[in-house]
């Protein structure tokens, strides 16, 4: 196939490519010859139908596979000879539209070329690590925030009224049309006040009630309740309040750590110091993270594929506009136009996704199929009951796969470049840490 370049402006190509009539026909004929073998057709013995029959028969057919393969031989053999590699798969079209056999078939392909990206010696990058120890203050902050998830409740003084939050303890009994109903009944109840346990509006009704009070508790069930016989029926429910008590935060001892599963209080601080040294230090990684792309942008320079920029630059304003307006579910919605803002954030992703890419193909850094199936297994515990749903979804859906596999790929590079790099530590506290990370997000 002859092949003969019409544009090469930056990173815009765009080539001629004429397949002649002759060579179409010797592939068409070589398609036939290694089918001829197996092919059966009534008045010939399997394997002797002559090619021209063949032709006649099955040429059409076979006209469309042999041009379609020359096509792509010509177009692999030209990204090898050029050392390119497009940004987007090529625009390919026949020009000829009058074609018919005997013509020679006019190609026209184009397309961007991903740029070739400048090396840079890795080790001469700087970064500081931010270091933070989770200090007495943190631990005993931590343990005062699970006391009071683990709060229990205590009598209040005879006499005193119930408020929203207080645990009323009670028997009581429903009835519709004044007939008791099955399943409207208890005894002992310990219901907290507010926590929307009940029919609605039947906790509202118990805010300052006191203990040994007889009080009747009006509600309507709702038109989509479970229970069709009590779908949009008034009920009455007689309540005996026999307790009213009052949160208390859970007493800060051995008690409190064996209910998080520790063995004393001194292996409960030691376990919440831990959890809290690694959120630190997730903290400080991203803002790591964050400066060694600022650095990798600012020092590695090259030209962007226009479309590439302009594609992401769209994505990226449609994202914020839904982050904006949150009640618009679907796509239905006015064209979004793209901001000068929207077109440089998306000239950096574009770049360190172009840099981040060469840089892990040259470090041979790859994604093993154990750590998919981990980013899986991470991301169906959000579908509880449907797991195996997700997982067959992933399994038939390569863009999702793809989707699931980019972030694991980048931080395994960036990873890679900070052991290359310089690293300094520098220890700081809990809250100039919190300040960094929301300085680097207001970014």
């Amino acid at each position: 196939m002859q092949v003969t370049e019409t544009l090469n402006e930056g990173l815009k190509r765009s080539y001629k490519m004429t397949l002649s009539a002759k060579d179409l026909d010797d592939k068409v004929m070589e398609k036939l010859k290694e089918a001829q073998p197996d092919v059966e057709m009534k008045g010939f013995r399997k394997g002797k139908v002559p090619l021209a029959l063949l032709k006649k028969q099955f040429g059409d057919r076979v006209l469309g596979e042999a041009m379609q393969e020359t096509v792509d031989d010509a177009m692999k053999k030209h990204f090898e000879e050029k050392q390119e590699r497009p940004a987007f798969e090529p625009d390919v079209k026949m020009t000829n539209q009058e074609w018919k056999e005997g013509d020679d078939v006019e190609v026209e392909m184009s397309y961007e070329a991903l740029p070739p990206i400048p090396e840079m010696d890795l080790k001469t990058i700087k970064l500081e690590r931010l270091v933070v120890k989770a200090d007495d203050a943190a631990v005993d902050e931590a343990l005062a925030n699970l006391a009071e998830s683990a709060q229990d409740f205590k009598d209040r003084k005879a006499g005193v009224k119930s408020k929203d939050g207080d645990q009323v303890v009670i028997d009581f009994v429903g009835k519709v049309d004044g007939e008791a109903f099955e399943g409207g009944s208890a005894e002992d109840y310990p219901l907290v006040i507010g926590s929307n346990s009940f029919i609605p509006g039947f906790e509202e009704q118990l805010v300052g009630v006191k203990a040994e009070e007889e009080k009747a508790v009006t509600v309507t069930f709702p038109e989509e309740y479970q229970a069709e016989h009590l779908a949009g029926k008034e009920a009455v429910f007689d309540c005996t309040i026999k307790a009213v008590r009052k949160p208390v935060a859970a007493e800060i001892d051995d008690e409190l750590a064996k209910k998080y599963g520790a063995e004393d209080l001194a292996g409960l601080k030691a376990q919440i110091s831990e959890r809290l040294e690694a959120e630190y230090a997730g903290a400080s990684r991203a803002i790591l993270k964050r400066h060694l792309l600022d650095v990798l942008d600012e020092k590695i320079s090259f030209e962007l594929p226009p479309t590439m920029v302009e594609t992401e630059a769209k994505q990226i304003a449609h994202q914020l506009w839904h982050e904006e307006n949150p009640e618009v579910e679907g796509h239905d919605h006015p064209e979004i136009e793209v901001s000068d803002e929207h077109s440089k954030l998306a000239e950096r992703r574009v770049r360190l996704g172009l840099v981040l890419a060469e840089l892990g193909q040259k470090a041979n850094v790859e994604v093993t199929d154990a750590e998919m199936t981990q980013a899986v297994m991470n991301q169906a515990r959000q579908y509880p009951g449907h797991e195996r749903e997700f997982f067959e979804y992933v399994q038939k859906n390569p863009q999702m796969r793809q989707q699931m596999r980019a972030p694991i790929f980048e931080d395994k590079v960036i990873d890679f470049v900070v052991e290359l790099a310089e690293v300094s530590e520098k220890e700081i506290s809990k809250d100039d840490l919190e300040k960094a990370i929301e300085a680097m997000n207001d970014e």
